[in-house]
């Protein structure tokens, strides 16, 4: 029986050297390294600007703090996502607006969205589930043509790294683009995450201010207050301590440096998976790539017809006697406790909760053997059809 994990991050020696080069340059807190990591992650993604920050989710939050989105506000989003994509708004003391995901998608409906702007509304967060790139351009012009483009634009492209949006690297279509670098990402930092961006909406220096703000308001990083003489500094506002280190950075140069050869072999895992199912009546195969979007190939959601909740369980079960970690993605958040305590109702959302109950995640990682690929699906068509 071969033993198959879900998510094993993709580290090679040459982390490990990065990694090693900080540990004995007399510096590992944010410093050059990091510096770095954002130039190359900017151009990577070819945008104008990159922040690095301890998580994604830091990096949401940052946005919202920078730009005074509080209690009294509006926000719309998702409720097909991770948590963390509403916790943000949480904190600020903003109960969120859901919109449903259209029909057959894991992706929020355009139209439902554009329809919930109030007066109030400041931000909208949607999310590239699986990596797979919501409409950016359409969620702009109907913005525009309701004469809400003051609302921010925030993308949650956690999963999105490396997706492309037009032909384009995702990093610049929304007003802001926030990426996870956590350990069972595409690119991992083992924890971090990045802000992209090209607009300052009329800031000074927002990238500055962002990178202020991650370190407590304080008006000057470490590195360049521990010079000889430069001790003194101010602090400008109330902010966080979410910053990314050189650690964290060395590794992800590490990773950025081989990542088109990472998101090619995730690519012919997704194929492998593809072309296994596609001849199968039950299987509704997900979401690769199409004239305008490509995904990140991050997670393969795969949906079971005529499947309930606890046929699907079953199957997750079945592949794990085999040794085959399989998992789902996500619980709509109307199902979970503290969403339920704020009074958000799954019956509300009934386009998320069809994705949710007949979905199971294959894995996707970039050390996969593609001959564990071809293993694991044929075991999964097994266990499917044993279960119908």
């Amino acid at each position: 029986m071969k033993n198959i994990s879900f998510s094993p991050p993709d580290i090679t020696q040459n982390e490990i050297d990065l990694v090693v080069e900080v540990l004995k340059s007399g510096w590992i807190t944010t410093g050059p390294k990091t510096y770095e990591f954002e130039d190359k992650i900017a151009d990577f993604c070819q945008c104008k600007n990159a922040v690095t920050v301890s998580s994604a989710t830091a990096g949401m939050e940052l946005i919202l703090k920078v730009f005074d989105i509080k209690e009294g506000d509006e926000i719309i989003s998702t409720p097909y996502t991770y948590t963390a994509t509403s916790s943000v708004a949480l904190h600020r003391g903003i109960k969120p607006i859901y919109v449903d995901v259209k029909k057959d998608s894991f992706l929020i409906d355009e139209e439902k969205l554009i329809k919930a702007v109030t007066p109030k509304t400041k931000a909208i967060i949607t999310v590239d589930v699986a990596g797979v790139p919501v409409d950016y351009d359409k969620i702009r012009k109907m913005l525009k043509d309701i004469g809400r483009e003051d609302i921010l634009f925030i993308s949650d492209s956690a999963h999105a790294f490396g997706a492309k949006y037009k032909g384009k690297r995702v990093g610049s279509q929304a007003d802001f683009h926030v990426f996870s670098f956590h350990a069972v990402k595409n690119l991992t930092t083992a924890e971090g995450g990045a802000i992209t961006f090209d607009n300052d909406f009329g800031k000074e220096d927002l990238k500055k201010e962002l990178k202020i703000t991650s370190i407590h308001g304080q008006s000057k990083d470490a590195l360049s207050k521990m010079k000889a003489g430069a001790w003194k500094y101010d602090i400008i506002t109330d902010g966080f301590k979410c910053n990314m280190t050189d650690i964290n950075a060395a590794i992800g140069l590490g990773q950025l440096s081989r990542y088109d050869k990472m998101l090619e072999r995730r690519e012919k895992i997704v194929e492998i998976y593809s072309n296994a199912l596609k001849d199968k009546d039950w299987a509704i195969i997900p979401f690769q790539k199409d004239d305008s979007r490509e995904t990140s190939y991050h997670l393969y959601l795969l949906r079971i017809k005529d499947f309930t909740e606890e046929m699907r369980n079953a199957a997750i079960q079945d592949m794990a006697e085999k040794g085959i970690a399989t998992n789902v993605h996500y619980m709509p958040l109307p199902l979970l406790t503290v969403y339920k305590k704020l009074g958000y109702e799954m019956k509300d959302y009934p386009n998320a909760f069809n994705q949710y109950v007949n979905e199971i995640s294959l894995p996707v990682y970039s050390t996969l053997e593609l001959e564990d690929a071809k293993y694991l699906v044929e075991e999964l068509i097994k266990t499917i059809e044993k279960i119908k």
